[in-house]
């Protein structure tokens, strides 16, 4: 046996160790920032969300850079959480300011992560849509509704085994449950004016 065959081997698991533990915690201030920039969106608080969601994308930027060289680390799940937390953000940023939906191709990133991202959004625009239906902004409460549809129409479209989308499936499906009940929930207010107009009219 190679003499040096432990010792070659240790170094490349050693590179290969310290660029997993970077990659972990890197991943982890991209998925913050992205949160706190969708947080920052439910508040309107637009510039400050664009600069949350700018610095989660640089930092995504340079950390799939940095790891070109380590297609084994690459592929670690936290970096597909994070690269999903991003998209969630951009496409929850454009729904609400009514900019065009970027393209995984936009955002730079696999489509995978960007298709999950698109289905968490829908919870984001519920939760977004209700604020609309409290403040009695029905037209756009309407108009997020059918974008919410449009979403899971596109995601019902990919029909591939879980193990290429990562359970893209349940993700659909849950979609697909929060927009029936934002469905409902619209249906309900919209009844509800209607009968306190004509109990005033």
């Amino acid at each position: 046996m190679t003499p040096n065959l432990s010792e070659d081997a240790r170094q490349i698991l050693d590179a290969r160790f310290a660029a997993r533990e970077k990659a972990i915690a890197e991943s982890r201030r991209v998925i913050r920032s992205s949160a706190n920039g969708i947080r920052a969106l439910h508040r309107s608080e637009w510039e400050s969300a664009e600069s949350l969601i700018s610095e989660a994308g640089s930092r995504l930027g340079e950390l799939v850079g940095a790891l070109v060289d380590q297609p084994e680390v690459l592929g670690h799940a936290v970096i597909s959480e994070a690269a999903k937390e991003y998209a969630e953000a951009r496409i929850t940023q454009a729904m609400f300011t009514g900019e065009e939906c970027p393209t995984f191709t936009d955002l730079g990133m696999d489509p995978v992560p960007f298709l999950h991202g698109l289905g968490e959004a829908v919870g984001e625009m519920r939760r977004r849509m209700l604020d609309l239906l409290r403040s009695e902004h029905l037209e756009e409460a309407e108009t997020l509704l059918g974008e919410m549809d449009d979403i899971v129409d596109l995601l019902a479209e990919i029909d591939y085994p879980d193990g290429m989308t990562n359970g893209l499936r349940r993700t659909t499906d849950v979609a697909r449950s929060l927009v029936e009940r934002s469905r409902s929930d619209l249906t309900a207010t919209v009844i509800q004016e209607r009968l306190r107009h004509d109990l005033h009219s």
